[in-house]
């Protein structure tokens, strides 16, 4: 979803519930940038492998999606959790709160330490005046294939994917652009989160000779001390 943002634009996807996870929160941006948490109920402790969704945020869980497209306004679409897997509740969202014909098709492969081995996702969308397009065809196409993680794990290259989901079709590759994790927490944004508490409080803080902000998505941590809260109090 994030490759089909401009320039400095973000999308957030948050998940949440009454199942093992309170919440979950993921953020792409138009430069390939993502990051994440996931906030667990705190008396469930550790949490294995769920069957699905489901599990994790309960058959009452929402997903919203949040959009800055650089307006005066961030654009927000709510739906259920209807499924129990992110790949059909993400096309549910974007079938329903954004009307666009979408096949969205998710899959990962876990190590037996736990870890992430391989992750792929596929999306495919209509293109404006060609609603009518059959997405069943791929959708075929993919259950006649083995899962995107085992392709990926077995060496196949994004670009080998592609060519057995479109084979027989004509299609250009446009870009290809890289993922990677980068948070965009600082000092600075540290900061303006404490401005925003007001003197009062920057006050008590001062009395306690210590603020720390955490970053949720990157667990960096800012501490700061009496003399850098004097220094906030100025900025008031």
């Amino acid at each position: 979803m994030g490759a089909l943002l401009k320039v400095q634009q973000r999308v957030a996807l948050k998940f949440e519930g009454g199942g093992l996870l309170k919440k979950m929160v993921v953020e792409s941006n138009s430069y390939g940038k993502v990051r994440g948490y996931a906030t667990p109920i705190a008396e469930h402790g550790a949490i294995s492998s769920p069957a699905n969704m489901m599990d994790l945020f309960s058959p009452n869980g929402l997903l919203t999606v949040v959009k800055d497209v650089r307006l005066k306004e961030l654009y927000q679409g709510i739906v259920p959790l209807i499924s129990g897997e992110v790949d059909s509740d993400l096309a549910h969202y974007l079938n329903q709160s954004e009307q666009t014909p979408s096949l969205v098709e998710l899959d990962q492969h876990l190590g037996e330490d736990g870890r992430m081995v391989v992750a792929g996702g596929l999306l495919i969308q209509a293109l404006p005046g060609n609603e009518a397009l059959n997405l069943d065809t791929y959708v075929n196409r993919l259950d006649d294939l083995p899962p995107l993680a085992t392709l990926l794990a077995d060496g196949k290259t994004p670009e080998e994917v592609l060519a057995f989901v479109f084979s027989g079709e004509e299609y250009e590759v446009l870009e290809a652009r890289p993922l990677f994790f980068e948070c965009s927490c600082s000092w600075a944004r540290s900061e303006q989160a404490l401005l925003l508490l007001g003197r009062a409080e920057i006050e008590s803080l001062i009395e306690e000779q210590e603020a720390v902000v955490d970053c949720h998505f990157c667990h960096q941590r800012y501490i700061f001390d009496a003399a850098a809260l004097e220094l906030l109090l100025e900025k008031l």
